[in-house]
């Protein structure tokens, strides 16, 4: 790694793969910065719902992703003072979030704002194109990744606890449609870049995929 440059370890893959506990998790045992850009097109997604804004309209959405009143506390997301941490986790604003992210002036928009967390003493991020858009320079890139299946469950259990309906096999459905439009889209397409590292979380535990990632940190800090 190169020396004096700010760290950042960035975590791409698809939705629901766990890369958002993981990547929260390994910035806390590194006590680095953490974005969940992800969250970050919820909240567009979710002032477009709450403004009756045409997702179509692409300017429209990206004024909105110009304008976002956000700040993060811990796992706290506060929009114009409000939180929204539960809001924009619903299917509906995850659906909207989803289309709005395929939008070039929508990811433009929100670009500059993701690359301004980098700070020190690091920065740990999670998301789509973290690494081949955003981060492309990052020293440790990781595509972490799960079956659609396992996937599924995971999102159940997620919102079930939230005590939020959901059905299994929608779930399914959805995740594997939105993986269709995430690695086809035309801007950013979901991909793992030939320097990121594979993490197949299928049969691992949140601790098992924490850990491989510190240990593949600690490799290249050792170079």
């Amino acid at each position: 790694m190169e020396t004096g440059a700010i760290p950042v370890i960035t975590i791409d893959g698809p939705s629901a793969s766990g890369k958002g506990t993981v990547a929260q998790l390994v910035a806390q045992k590194l006590a680095f910065h953490y974005l969940d850009s992800g969250a970050l097109y919820r909240l567009v997604a979710l002032i477009a719902m709450r403004s009756n804004t045409d997702s179509a309209n692409e300017l429209a959405i990206a004024n909105i992703a110009l304008h976002l009143d956000v700040n993060f506390y811990g796992s706290s997301i506060q929009l114009n003072s409000e939180d929204v941490s539960d809001a924009i986790r619903t299917e509906e604003c995850s659906k909207l979030a989803s289309v709005i992210a395929g939008q070039p002036e929508v990811r433009r928009a929100l670009l500059q704002r993701q690359r301004a967390f980098l700070q020190p003493p690091g920065l740990v991020t999670d998301g789509r194109d973290m690494g081949s858009v955003v981060f492309p320079d990052a020293p440790l890139k990781i595509f972490l990744t799960a079956s659609a299946e396992e996937r599924a469950q995971r999102r159940y259990k997620q919102l079930i606890e939230k005590g939020i309906n959901a059905n299994i096999q929608s779930l399914l459905q959805d995740i594997s449609e939105r993986d269709m439009r995430d690695s086809n889209r035309d801007t950013s397409p979901l991909k793992q870049e030939t320097d990121a590292k594979l993490l197949d979380t299928t049969l691992l535990s949140i601790e098992e995929a924490v850990n491989e990632v510190l240990r593949l940190y600690n490799q290249i800090c050792k170079n």
